[in-house]
């Protein structure tokens, strides 16, 4: 074995002899915390690379696990009600929530820097043992504060089954990261785009219940564990970097910067969510955290910049990149205008459209914008070339659509329908194009998962504020509206004064022992009061569609500012994959043997 030539540490399958050490290029410093340069031209890719276990092997990995990070919280989510009845009831049902939306959020960035610098593998394995292990502490919780716990873990896992942007990125040609990017997303229908429909089947058609849904996700968690175990093995830390520097790099590592990024993060993301559910906006609780968290993210962005650091969590010069700034705001500007349609429009269909209809059906028709995301993205996956004037088209035209929801009423169901459906196929449009133009317009593919990890970060802020101002506002237009209409209904119908309280109860309870309690109510009572709170209701609704006008404007002005990548748009392979056995082997010239690194 003394003779044998092996592998270039490019992590290919390609066989190249190693040049000796006085022939190897000397790296910058910055170089070298980037890592050896992989990209490697389509041409010269290894005979059936893209047909080779590995390759194939990974992408399903890629796929299942994204979905499974997704469906972590997606599938559970909407019939988290029916969980508080079983295993609660817990006035901290909102942590279920909160919990995935932090780790998730935090960890997006962790995942994205880490795995850029010491290798991708370990991680995206230890991220889908956590999800495993979070699905099965949820599925076996007794009570909310162990579903909460579950939740955590599946939004640390899910930190790397949702960083699938750098993978795929990496291990195929750059021309084709849309359609990549495309079949990513197709895993996310049944995990996303007809969750409310599994979550609502397990509860009310089979005999396990919402438990059904961790079961499910447990064993598909489990195979993309083990697709990940044997197919995906990009280039090692020790290929990026060479052999002995680990110990440096550990050494080296920003731990302050990171300390400081990320609980100013948690800190400003909890206090936006809880504001206005567990705690009022005024409480010390929401304005001390708010106000600490903004305070340290300040200090870690002048950290990160001034701090002459060797390896900093975020490399402020990404920033210096306009097209991939605004590519960021783009994506998270369209992200939360989808989040106003996962917001109200499950609330619209149970408020104004599911009187005489079936739980069921409102599930199949809550479905809707999330289906219409996932048309969308799979539509936008095809259309690579000017993505910036595409982007400018369909941010504008599923803005203005979005916010013509405003115009629905009680008797507008079908056109509520076509609408949301629509607006949402555009904003998946955007998504799409963003998300994936975020990958390319980065001036160093080395740090591929840092720029998506920072994105994703930043898309869950961003889209964090607009949720909440959607929330606010719907809550005190409701305030507004339900007491100025319905009462006043109620009376002139005839119910007594003395049972409105009681109305309003059974209204939200929706039980026909809710309705039974209230004193003095007729049919044409209670048909006139509902009739009423719909009313009402569909005013609250429509302000809040105007209110997105405020954000999508934003976008569409930034839109015009979108970067054109069709000059990036390249056969080449930013990373390739190795089989088991072929990492690099480099002859050990003093002794004349082989060292396998």
């Amino acid at each position: 074995m003394a003779d044998t030539k092996e592998i270039v540490p490019a992590g290919t399958v390609s066989h190249h002899e190693i040049a000796p050490e006085a022939e190897k290029p000397q790296l910058s410093h910055e170089e070298e915390l980037r890592g050896r340069d992989f990209t490697i031209s389509e041409i010269n890719l290894p005979k059936g690379y893209f047909r080779s276990a590995s390759f194939l092997g990974s992408m399903f990995a890629i796929g299942l696990s994204f979905g499974c990070g997704v469906g972590g919280f997606a599938l559970a989510a909407p019939i988290l009600g029916f969980i508080d009845a079983d295993i609660g009831p817990d006035p901290n049902l909102t942590w279920v929530a909160i919990s995935y939306l932090l780790t998730n959020s935090v960890g997006l960035t962790l995942v994205g820097r880490l795995s850029d610098l010491f290798g991708r593998r370990w991680f995206f394995i230890g991220g889908n043992i956590l999800a495993t292990l979070g699905c099965i502490v949820s599925a076996t919780a007794p009570n909310i504060p162990a579903l909460i716990a579950g939740e955590t873990l599946i939004g640390l896992g899910a930190a790397s089954q949702l960083s699938y942007a750098s993978v795929i990125g990496e291990i195929v040609p750059t021309e084709y990261r849309f359609l990549a990017q495309g079949y990513a997303f197709l895993w996310g229908i049944p995990f996303s785009g007809f969750a409310p429909v599994i979550g609502y089947s397990f509860v009310f058609q089979s005999s396990v219940g919402w438990r059904g849904v961790f079961y499910v996700l447990i064993a598909l968690n489990v195979v993309s564990t083990l697709c990940w175990v044997l197919f995906y093995r990009p280039p090692t830390f020790n290929m990026k970097h060479g052999k002995g520097r680990k110990t440096q790099f550990v050494k080296d590592f920003d731990y302050i910067g990171t300390f400081v990024g990320v609980l100013g993060l948690i800190l400003l993301l909890m206090g936006l969510s809880w504001g206005g559910s567990l705690h009022p906006w005024k409480s010390a609780h929401v304005i001390s955290t708010i106000v600490v968290g903004f305070v340290l993210m300040v200090a870690f962005v002048l950290y990160e910049t001034f701090g002459n650091l060797k390896e900093p969590l975020i490399p402020m010069r990404l920033f210096r990149n306009t097209g991939w700034v605004i590519t960021i705001l783009l994506w998270a500007l369209g992200a939360s205008v989808y989040y106003a349609m996962a917001i109200l429009w499950p609330s619209m269909v149970a408020t104004l459209y599911s009187s005489g209809h079936s739980s069921m059906w409102a599930g199949w028709t809550s479905c809707l914008s999330n289906c219409g995301i996932l048309f969308g993205e799979y539509c936008g996956a095809w259309g690579k070339k000017k993505t910036n004037y595409q982007i400018m088209v369909v941010f504008f035209i599923g803005s203005a659509l979005l916010a013509s929801m405003a115009t629905c009423n009680p008797d507008t169901p079908v056109r509520a329908m076509v609408l949301v459906f629509i607006a949402a196929a555009f904003i998946g449009y955007n998504e799409i194009l963003n998300s994936t133009v975020a990958t390319i317009v980065i001036d160093d593919q080395r740090e591929i998962g840092t720029a998506t990890g920072v994105a994703g970060s930043a898309r869950s802020f961003i889209s964090t504020i607009c949720s909440t101002v959607y929330t606010v506002v719907l809550t005190n237009r409701l305030a507004e509206t339900r007491p100025a209409k319905v009462p006043s209904a109620l009376l002139a119908a005839g119910l007594p004064s003395t049972s409105i309280v009681a109305f309003f109860a059974a209204i939200t309870a929706g039980t026909p022992a809710a309705w039974a309690a209230v004193p003095g109510l007729t049919p044409a009572i209670q048909a006139a009061g509902v009739r009423a709170y719909q009313d009402a209701s569909s005013s609250a609704y429509s302000t809040v569609f105007l209110t997105t006008i405020a954000f999508s404007g934003i976008g569409v002005i930034c839109s015009f500012f979108a970067p054109n990548v069709d000059h990036l748009l390249t056969k080449d392979v930013a990373v390739t994959l190795h089989e088991r056995g072929t990492e690099m082997i480099v002859k050990d010239r003093a002794t004349g043997g082989e060292e396998k690194v």
